[in-house]
C-alpha cells in the first residue's frame, strides 16, 4: 500500500496583484475549490494537507474589477470563493470544466482564459490605469504626495483611486514591492549582505530593512529566508 501524502508547510510572499487560484484535493466539494485571493499585506504561512495542490494565475493590473465585479480592496488579504464573487452559475461552470482538465497545465489555461473573457466582456474599463501604472514606478522613490503632484492629481484623490484599482494603498503597494525586492536579492546568495541589499532596495538602513522584514515577513532577515528554503517555497505558485 502506497503511503499516505505527508502535509507540508509553505510560506507565500505578498504579491502585488490579484489571484485567481483553484485548489485540488480531498475532501474538497467536487475535489476542487476556486478562489481569488486579494493582496496580502504579510507573509502568509499555512500547512498544505497531504494530497493536496494548487495552482494560480495573475490578474492583470487594471483589470481586477473587471475580472472579480467588485474592486480588488473588497477582498484585500482576503481569500473568496469565486460564486461569491460570480455568482453561482458562473463559477459552477469554471469549477466543471476545471474538474474535467486533463493536467495542471490545462486547468491552468481555463484560468488563463476565464480573466481574458470576463476583462473582454465587462463595459468597466479603468480611466485611471495609466496614472496607476506611473505610480507604481514612482512610488520606489518618491513619497506619496510627490508622486500625487507629479500625476497632478490631489493627494487625496490619488489615493483612493489607487486603493480601488490596485487594491491597496499606494504606501503598502510601496512597501510590499520593496520587501519583495529584497527578498529577490537575498535568494541570490547564500551569505546576503543586508546592508547592500537595503540600500539597493530603498530603504532608509539595515535597520529599516529589519524592522520591515518583521513587519511583513513575521521574522528578522536571516531567520525568514532560511524558513523559506526550509519551506521549499520562496514565491507563491502562479502560472
Amino acid at each position: 500500500m502506497a503511503p499516505e501524502p505527508r502535509s507540508r508547510k509553505r510560506l507565500l510572499i505578498p504579491r502585488l496583484e490579484v489571484l485567481l487560484g483553484v485548489r485540488y484535493g480531498r475532501p474538497l466539494q467536487d475535489g476542487l475549490n476556486v478562489h481569488a485571493m486579494g493582496i496580502r499585506r504579510t507573509v502568509l504561512r499555512k500547512t498544505i494537507e497531504g494530497g493536496h495542490r494548487a495552482l494560480f494565475v495573475r490578474v492583470p493590473l487594471g483589470a481586477s474589477r473587471a475580472v472579480l465585479g467588485s474592486s480588488p480592496a473588497a477582498i484585500a488579504g482576503r481569500a473568496v470563493e469565486l460564486r461569491e464573487l460570480w455568482g453561482p452559475s458562473a463559477a459552477q461552470r469554471l469549477q466543471e470544466q476545471l474538474a474535467h482538465a486533463p493536467a495542471p497545465e490545462a486547468g491552468a489555461q481555463l484560468l488563463r482564459e476565464a480573466v481574458a473573457s470576463r476583462i473582454e466582456k465587462s463595459d468597466d474599463h479603468d480611466a485611471h490605469l495609466g496614472m496607476v501604472l506611473a505610480a507604481t514606478e514612482l512610488l520606489d522613490h518618491e513619497p506619496v504626495g510627490l508622486v500625487a503632484d507629479r500625476l497632478g492629481s490631489s493627494e487625496r484623490h490619488f489615493r483612493r483611486v489607487f486603493r480601488d484599482t490596485v487594491g491597496v494603498s499606494p504606501k503598502t503597494y510601496a512597501r510590499l514591492r520593496r520587501f519583495r525586492r529584497a527578498v529577490g536579492l537575498a535568494r541570490r546568495s547564500d551569505a546576503p549582505d543586508w546592508a547592500a541589499i537595503a540600500a539597493d532596495t530603498g530603504f532608509y538602513d539595515q535597520a529599516h530593512l529589519i524592522a520591515e522584514f518583521r513587519a511583513i515577513g513575521g521574522a528578522p532577515p536571516r531567520a525568514l529566508m532560511t524558513e523559506l528554503r526550509d519551506a521549499g517555497a520562496l514565491r507563491a505558485p502562479h502560472t
